[in-house]
C-alpha cells in the first residue's frame, strides 16, 4: 500500500514530467544561422559546437524553437528517388527531423550531406547540413522530443543558455 501511494503522489506532483516542457538535464539543440554553428547542450552547458550549413537565404531554414519528431538511418531522398545509404544521397546517412511549419519532420531536419565542402555555408533548402561524423554522434545523442532553437543571432550559445534558461 505505501509503494502504491508514493507512485501516486509521484505522479500527482506539479514536478511530473508532463507536456511538452523539457527537463532539466534534458538535450536541447541550438542552431544559429548566423555563425552557421550547432552546439549541443545537455545538462545547462555546451558540450559541443559544430559547423553547419543552413538556408541559402535567410528566410529558407525557420527560426523558433521546434521538436525532434523523425529520426531516420539511411533516410531515402523522396525528391531525387535516390536510395538511402548511395553516395549520391544529399541526405548523407542520417535524418533528424523537425516539426518546423507543421511539416512533421518530413521537410525540415538536421541531416548529414554528400557535400562536405558545403559545410559552413549558406546552401541548403532550408535544413540545417552536418558533417557525416557529426550527425551520426548527434543522431545517438538526441532522442524524439529533443527541442531544437533555431536563432540568427550576434549571442553566443552561452549567452543564449543562459537567456533561454536552458
Amino acid at each position: 500500500m505505501q509503494i502504491f501511494m508514493i507512485v501516486f503522489l509521484t505522479m500527482m506532483s506539479p514536478i511530473w514530467p508532463l507536456g511538452d516542457n523539457p527537463l532539466s538535464g534534458d538535450p536541447f539543440v541550438v542552431v544559429n544561422k548566423q555563425t552557421n554553428e550547432l552546439a549541443y547542450i545537455q545538462d545547462g552547458e555546451v558540450q559541443s559546437v559544430l559547423k553547419v550549413a543552413t538556408g541559402k537565404t535567410d528566410d529558407l531554414t525557420p527560426e523558433g524553437e521546434f521538436t525532434i519528431v523523425v529520426k531516420a538511418k539511411n533516410p531515402y531522398y523522396r525528391r531525387g528517388k535516390i536510395e538511402g545509404g548511395s553516395p549520391e544521397n544529399p541526405l548523407g546517412t542520417r535524418w533528424i527531423g523537425f516539426d518546423a511549419r507543421e511539416t512533421d519532420g518530413r521537410i525540415y531536419g538536421i541531416h548529414g550531406t554528400n557535400q562536405p565542402d558545403s559545410i559552413g555555408k549558406f546552401i541548403s533548402n532550408g535544413c540545417i547540413r552536418m558533417q557525416k561524423e557529426h550527425v551520426e554522434v548527434l543522431y545517438e545523442k538526441v532522442p524524439i522530443g529533443t527541442r531544437v532553437l533555431i536563432v540568427n543571432s550576434h549571442l553566443s550559445f552561452q549567452e543564449i543558455v543562459k537567456e533561454r534558461g536552458l
